[in-house]
């Protein structure tokens, strides 16, 4: 219609300068022109990808994504995955201050980058002690103590997080210890607990001590790893007989908090959930099972790379699927393969699907509202003399 409405005065040999001048604006520099997103910035908005390098100098790849590509998030690593005696992106505090800072100001300053760690403490942890910093204790131990002690807990973590220049922790776990012999979960200290309510209170009082330091939490695993016999980081994950509607539990406080948060998906596949595809990439899952618990924030994967997943899709099919499910940010660790075009490939992944039809332009928006507005929630941490909990260390 449009076109047709203004091929007459073309025709007539007039030249209406205005509507040519717009014309060009909307269709070749991109809706952003008119202030509305473009679709290259809605997508890069939505990946959240690992990188190499620890100073700024040699880290010009990752910084040229965040400015050219618009890349919504990174995540930091102690160790590469394929051997651990090469260090990532973790040295020491000084030198992870002087690499946040310049991923933190290559970002336009209405759309800070996410920087996010896995920081759960205990066993899965990116900061060491031998890194000099401090060690605080799993899940599994602050499960045996007072909620409270979980939030001081949390509050000194994020606190240590927000100074280093990380502003989201994948974290809490709210797995329930269903089976303790978890090679993902249980074995490795994880879960606050075998009961859904007190993972619950905790994974919220741990999230509440993160906010209060100035730091986005992370529920995960959706739906629940806890009762898993098999490693989704090696490979199918089912849990059609293991998993019960119980766990679901766990997230009714953490859900109903509101600080700044957001829920990761596990790469379970879960037969009565969905007899196709595992949770990551399931609309009756993520759209159905999670955003009928009426959560309605951001939904960011677990890593693209783990084999649950890797292994039985492609890249593209990967990023589509997910997408279709509901997912808002896709998150590519790059680490367990590395590849420096990763936002590149992805990115004109979902460029080229909306330019196909394969996706809508307002399935992009909708996950943009979402990580704006959590974005717009990031805020400096709270005041010593707001912290309730007093001064007990991890």
């Amino acid at each position: 219609m449009f076109l047709h409405e203004y091929s007459a005065p073309f025709r007539a040999g007039r030249r209406p300068f205005g509507v040519l001048l717009a014309f060009f604006l909307f269709f070749g520099a991109g809706a952003s022109a008119f202030g509305a997103p473009s679709v290259e910035e809605m997508a890069g908005q939505m990946l959240l990808v690992g990188f190499k390098g620890q100073e700024p100098e040699s880290c010009g790849a990752i910084l040229e994504d965040i400015r050219v590509r618009h890349l919504g998030g990174v995540i930091l690593f102690k160790r590469d995955a394929h051997n651990p005696l090469i260090g990532r992106n973790i040295r020491d505090a000084a030198q992870v201050k002087r690499l946040t800072s310049a991923l933190r100001e290559a970002a336009p300053a209405d759309r800070p980058l996410f920087i996010a760690v896995d920081q759960e403490g205990g066993k899965v942890a990116r900061f060491l002690p031998s890194d000099g910093f401090p060690a605080f204790p799993s899940a599994a131990e602050l499960g045996r103590g007072t909620p409270e002690a979980t939030r001081d807990t949390a509050f000194h973590m994020g606190t240590l997080l927000r100074d280093l220049g990380v502003n989201l922790n994948f974290a809490p776990v709210l797995d329930v210890d269903v089976y303790p012999d978890s090679p993902a979960i249980g074995r490795l200290g994880r879960s606050f607990s075998a009961d859904p309510e007190a993972v619950s209170v905790h994974g919220a009082a741990f999230a509440d001590g993160l906010n209060a330091a100035g730091v986005v939490a992370a529920f995960k695993h959706f739906p629940g790893h806890g009762s898993a016999h098999a490693d989704s980081h090696k490979g199918v994950t089912d849990i059609t007989k293991t998993w019960s509607p119980r766990e679901l539990e766990a997230y009714a406080r953490p859900l109903a908090a509101s600080g700044p948060h957001m829920v990761m998906t596990g790469h379970l596949f879960h037969r009565g959930l969905d007899p196709d595809v595992p949770a990551t990439l399931s609309p009756k899952v993520v759209t159905g099972l999670l955003r009928g618990l009426g959560y309605d924030g951001v939904v960011v994967t677990d890593d693209l790379q783990m084999q649950a997943i890797a292994a039985r899709y492609s890249l593209e099919e990967v990023v589509l699927r997910a997408i279709d499910a509901g997912v808002d940010i896709l998150l590519i660790g790059n680490n367990l393969e590395y590849d420096p075009a990763a936002v590149a490939r992805v990115e004109a992944v979902i460029v080229r699907a909306v330019a196909e039809g394969r996706l809508s332009r307002a399935r992009l928006e909708a996950s943009w509202a979402r990580i704006m507005k959590l974005k717009g929630a990031l805020r400096e941490p709270e005041g010593k003399e707001r912290h309730a909990s007093g001064g007990r260390g991890a």
